[in-house]
């Protein structure tokens, strides 16, 4: 008699060791929960940044991961391993601060090499490895020099190189620009970027700058109130807002939002104090609320001539405030009691008080049910 064939199981492809993934984690002080029953999945050699304002979780999440802080509940897992329980020395991750935690007794080489002299590393090697971060960061030259004697970006030169002589497999950054001034933060957020891409390392970044987390991101996670509002690529995050929390606080300047109602016209029509906006059939759902809060880009709105007035898309305002920051203009408008923002070109100059036309994009206006705050369509 002949048995049974059997079917092999299929063989399960290892989980690549960079990979890091956030189950159900949650951390409470007393009645105030820090983090809610958060649920992130970080692909192996992503950069990812947890933004959010003050207070909403992220550097507590960041420490979670790191092992920094205990769990009330969930897990953690780098790659194929449960971490949770694991002490913070032994989970191959390396964590970069705010305020940079030099040893002001030491010099940068021996900063640098600090954590490697703790798990008696042989001497030679240590050298080695700190020469090599040296080289990468272009430190080489302050090697001999303690953090008294060292400028705030050359210590948080430092501070990275401590971090990456360790090798780790997830590479964490709590807001460590935010002692800088802007120029040398806008310099430091290139190299960091640089320095992941050469790398290959998991990167996860905590910032309440949404200019900085776009700029730097692959992913984003947008946090409030220790719980994941919205988990998704940059454009993902600024495109597809998933609320009007979301729609407000990315994006620079924030998106302009007006309270009206929907009206028939012809169509979909937006209407509110001062705006009217006809809106393209096809990109309303059948079952909108009449209640609604238009968003719009600053990209989105533009000043234009009398002459070229689009029905359904133009209207009447007044310039109330001009934001020139250079490479563009932003200029602040009062139609009626609605308040929005147009970008323009830098030599576009309306003068305060002015009345301008207006002009949207109608396949951008954003559409949020008022009551739920909910993004319509996503």
């Amino acid at each position: 008699m002949t048995a049974p064939s059997e079917t092999a199981p299929a063989a399960v492809a290892p989980v690549d060791a960079r990979a890091l993934r956030i189950k159900n984690l949650s951390r409470r002080y007393g009645h105030v929960e820090a983090v809610a029953d958060l649920t992130l999945d970080i692909p192996a050699g992503a950069f990812v940044t947890l933004l959010g304002p003050s207070g909403c979780g992220k550097s507590t999440t960041l420490s979670l991961i790191a092992g920094l802080e205990k769990s009330n509940t969930g897990r953690v897992y780098l790659g194929d391993r449960e971490i949770t329980h694991v002490p913070p020395n032994e989970r191959r991750m390396a964590m970069v601060f705010q305020n940079f935690a030099l040893y002001p007794h030491m010099t940068a080489a021996e900063n640098i090499g600090f954590g490697l002299k703790l798990q008696h590393r042989p001497k030679d090697e240590l050298k080695r490895r700190v020469a090599t971060v040296a080289a990468m960061l272009d430190i080489e030259h302050l090697l001999d020099r303690k953090p008294g004697e060292m400028s705030g970006g050359q210590q948080q030169r430092v501070a990275l190189g401590r971090a990456l002589v360790k090798e780790p497999l997830a590479f964490l950054l709590d807001e460590p620009f935010s002692n800088l001034d802007a120029g040398l933060r806008a310099r430091m957020r290139t190299e960091v970027k640089h320095l992941h891409l050469r790398l290959g390392t998991t990167s996860i970044f905590v910032t309440h700058d949404q200019e900085e987390a776009l700029s730097l991101s692959d992913l984003l996670a947008v946090m409030r109130s220790g719980e994941l509002v919205q988990y998704g690529t940059t454009d993902d995050i600024y495109r597809r807002p998933r609320d009007l929390y979301v729609a407000s606080f990315v994006g620079k300047p924030k998106m302009s939002l007006i309270e009206g109602t929907l009206e028939s016209n012809d169509g979909p029509c937006f209407v509110a104090p001062g705006v009217r906006i006809d809106l393209l059939p096809q990109n309303v759902p059948a079952d909108l609320p009449r209640a609604l809060t238009a968003g719009l880009r600053a990209e989105d709105v533009t000043l234009v001539g009398a002459g070229e007035a689009e029905p359904g898309a133009t209207f009447d305002a007044t310039v109330e405030l001009i934001e020139p920051i250079g490479s563009d203009t932003f200029v602040e408008l009062a139609a009626d009691t609605s308040r929005l923002v147009a970008r323009v070109a830098p030599d576009v100059r309306p003068s305060i008080g002015d009345q301008v036309t207006v002009r949207v994009r109608r396949d951008r206006v954003y559409l949020f049910d008022t009551e739920t705050e909910l993004l319509i369509g996503a």
